[in-house]
């Protein structure tokens, strides 16, 4: 979102940012932009599980006074000429329909793939076919007919363990199809080149609203810092001391989170690699837990593990020459565009490999990336 906004206030335009408490920007960073925080009455904290997430943003519809926060700039005198228009997030539904009885123009932002939208659109017709739920793990992988080349286990919708997650899923998926529907535009940050068969499909499924594939944005937006984390710099140092293309980045990004027993796993799996190593370890990420004892030891002074990096930055540095990911859209978008093989470990969102894991990002990303996360279990190194 900030990226798309720095490439308007480039053509132009004049920013106001409408925030919640959580991951909330630092407005210093950004002083040429308004910030206008609003309060959403929920829990401080980052849900863990996929049905609490859903239930947070379904609150969020309900819980924030947007009519109240988006009138107040309108009602200033000439404001209400001055507008262009407002840019909501696919889930912010309730936003979209009061920024249009406000009569105030509305793009929607999806920040995943096109594919992965493609899988919103499909999830009515999926459901009626049979195809979700998922009844039996011997489903998995049925061809998907209605949406090919996916299998049954790529679908947004296959990690459902409830009759109740089931219904929270479908329920989050219309309602961002209804906010794409009834906007004035719908923006992707992905390009032609990577998706051409799901932007020309959701181009004709989406037909009377224009579809903006204005990707890579982290490419075309004004540098400047988008992170909501503090980056660590020193990193880049560390980098320049290393032989060309021999260094594993590792991040698993932002909001996703795993358990103490596989950031222990994937420990001793970079321990027993061999490789130099760059980890944006995020506090917070393994919910509490930390690296194994015995890792620092293990890795012999080979590696830099630091809480946050500039990504774009390290993923461009010559010493880098491969990126272990959770896969989420924005970092393989950065990886892809940086030309770095991509070894993939999906979080949530969809059911990948042989480990339940899952990923947001659209399961098409696959067909790029180098290889996928087998669950299979790394030893510890000397008898541990």
């Amino acid at each position: 979102m900030f990226q798309l906004a720095g490439l308007l206030h480039a053509r132009g335009f004049a920013v106001t940012v409408f925030h919640a408490r959580f991951n909330a920007p630092d407005p210093s960073r950004h002083p040429a932009y308004d910030f206008v925080p609003v309060p959403d009455g929920l829990p401080a904290g980052t849900p863990e599980m996929v049905a609490a997430t859903m239930e947070h943003l379904l609150a969020v519809n309900t819980s924030w006074p947007f009519r109240e926060r988006l009138a107040a700039p309108l009602d200033a005198p000439g404001a209400r000429d001055e507008v262009a228009c407002l840019v909501a997030e696919a889930h912010l539904l309730a936003l979209v329909r009061v920024a249009r009885r406000l009569g105030v123009p509305t793009l929607v932002l999806r920040t995943g793939s096109a594919s992965c939208f493609r899988n919103f659109l499909a999830n009515p017709v999926l459901c009626e076919k049979g195809y979700l739920p998922v009844g039996a793990e011997s489903k998995l992988d049925a061809p998907v007919r209605e949406l090919p080349p996916y299998r049954v286990r790529d679908l947004m919708g296959a990690n459902s363990r409830s009759r109740h997650e089931h219904e929270l899923m479908c329920e989050l998926l219309s309602r961002a199809v209804e906010a794409v529907r009834s906007s004035a535009g719908f923006v992707l940050n992905t390009f032609d080149a990577l998706e051409a068969d799901d932007l020309a499909a959701t181009r004709r499924d989406l037909a009377g609203v224009p579809l903006f594939d204005v990707g890579p944005l982290h490419k075309l937006s004004p540098a400047s810092s988008n992170s909501l984390l503090q980056q660590d710099r020193s990193c880049l140092h560390w980098l320049d001391a290393q032989a060309p293309a021999s260094v594993l980045y590792i991040s698993f990004g932002g909001l996703a989170s795993m358990s103490g027993a596989d950031l222990a796993e994937a420990a001793w799996g970079v321990a027993n690699n061999g490789q130099p190593f760059l980890w944006a370890l995020r506090p917070g990420l393994a919910r509490g837990a930390a690296l194994p004892d015995g890792f620092a030891a293990a890795t012999g002074g080979r590696g830099l593990v630091v809480g946050w990096v500039p990504q774009e930055e390290v993923l461009a540095h010559g010493a880098v020459g491969g990126f272990w990911t959770h896969d989420g859209w924005n970092s393989a978008m950065e990886g892809a565009c940086g030309g770095v093989p991509m070894l993939c470990r999906p979080c949530f969102g969809t059911r990948w490999a042989t480990r339940g894991t899952w990923s947001m990002c659209g399961a098409r990303a696959s067909c790029w990336t180098a290889a996928c996360w087998s669950g299979e279990r790394w030893r510890r190194p000397s008898g541990g």
